[in-house]
């Protein structure tokens, strides 16, 4: 069970052992009881130490004791919400400084095929290049999707490639944002891309639309309010690098389309709520924060309404005062 809140399997049982023993143990007698290895057992207990599930006995000087089980819970929740706070802080400086690096690449762009930065104008430039690349890919298609619902007509038309890339096993990994939990067609799409291979997660905010292909080549919107604008075609290898570094930590924080969304078990908000909050608090309006969200604006509107009830607040001010001063935010 502990596994879940970062306890390995080794760690789990010598604190459990611990749990329910009388102090003093010392290594041989927990890795004799347990049936593990000596060198095993010590990193555990280090582990624990660094987890605070393991303190210094006042009784018995020199040796260690278990915190209690309610205890041991709470503090290991409390370290998987600073990690994800942590991480999130990560993502968010990384996607900004991402969006500055497609900006000074976007404006020294270059329309030359076949150099490190090519720039594409118009849909239909797009399209060929699409086409180009799932019949060129060899490994992994990774894909940041905002925007929102997909339409069956775009989704449509996505799949004769898809499946082009799936039939010779280029894996493909795609990003969305929460929003389109809501929609059929993207969930039916996600299903047949799952059952035939591929994997698609959602978060609640997202930077601006990316493919990365074979970790070699990217492909950025030259205008990322108009992606049917143009593209940038990257193959600059520190830049590439660098997109598939925001792309994985983005990727283990995001949750599987099949999986229902979570609510923290801290404030009870989900993902969404509390990205819309940070989102409102930096002075977005509600029409930017439904595009960044991927949803309608009434769908915003209905949200903050809900949340400022919950506050008890009468004005956004004093929603986000209140919300600040629980940590919603």
């Amino acid at each position: 069970m502990l596994s879940t809140l970062g306890l390995d399997p080794t760690a789990e049982a010598v604190y459990q052992l611990m749990a329910t023993r009388p102090e003093g143990w010392g290594v041989e007698q927990i890795t004799e009881h347990l049936g593990r290895d000596g060198g095993e057992v010590r990193e555990a207990l280090d582990r624990l130490a660094e987890a605070e599930l393991l303190r210094q006995s006042v009784g018995r000087p020199g040796t260690w004791r278990a915190v209690s089980p309610e205890l041991g819970v709470r503090l290991l929740l409390r370290r998987q919400q600073d990690e994800l706070d942590r991480r999130q802080r990560e993502i968010t400086a990384a996607h900004d400084e991402v969006g500055r690096m497609i900006s000074r690449l976007r404006a020294g762009a270059t329309a030359a095929p076949g150099t490190d930065i090519e720039q594409l104008v118009g849909i239909d430039a797009i399209q060929s290049r699409l086409d180009l690349i799932a019949a060129r890919a060899a490994e992994e298609i990774c894909t940041f999707m905002p925007g929102g619902a997909q339409s069956q007509a775009a989704l449509d038309a996505a799949k004769p490639n898809d499946a082009l890339l799936l039939s010779r096993g280029v894996a493909m990994r795609t990003v969305c944002l929460d929003g389109v939990r809501g929609s059929a067609p993207t969930l039916g799409y996600a299903r047949w891309l799952a059952e035939s291979g591929g994997e698609v997660r959602t978060v609640p905010t997202l930077s601006p639309r990316m493919i990365v292909v074979d970790r070699e080549c990217a492909l950025v919107p030259l205008d990322p309010s108009d992606t049917r604008a143009g593209a940038v075609v990257l193959r600059v290898p520190g830049v590439v690098a660098a997109l598939m570094t925001l792309f994985e930590r983005v990727w283990v924080t995001a949750l599987p389309l099949g999986c229902a969304a979570p609510r923290e078990e801290r404030t009870g908000l989900t993902p969404q709520e509390r990205a819309l909050l940070t989102l409102l608090g930096r002075g977005i309006t509600d029409e930017a924060a439904a595009r960044q969200l991927g949803v309608s604006l009434s769908t915003v509107r209905r949200a903050m309404a809900a949340l400022m009830e919950r506050l008890g607040a009468r004005s956004r001010f004093e929603a986000g005062l209140r919300a600040a001063q629980r940590g919603w935010c």
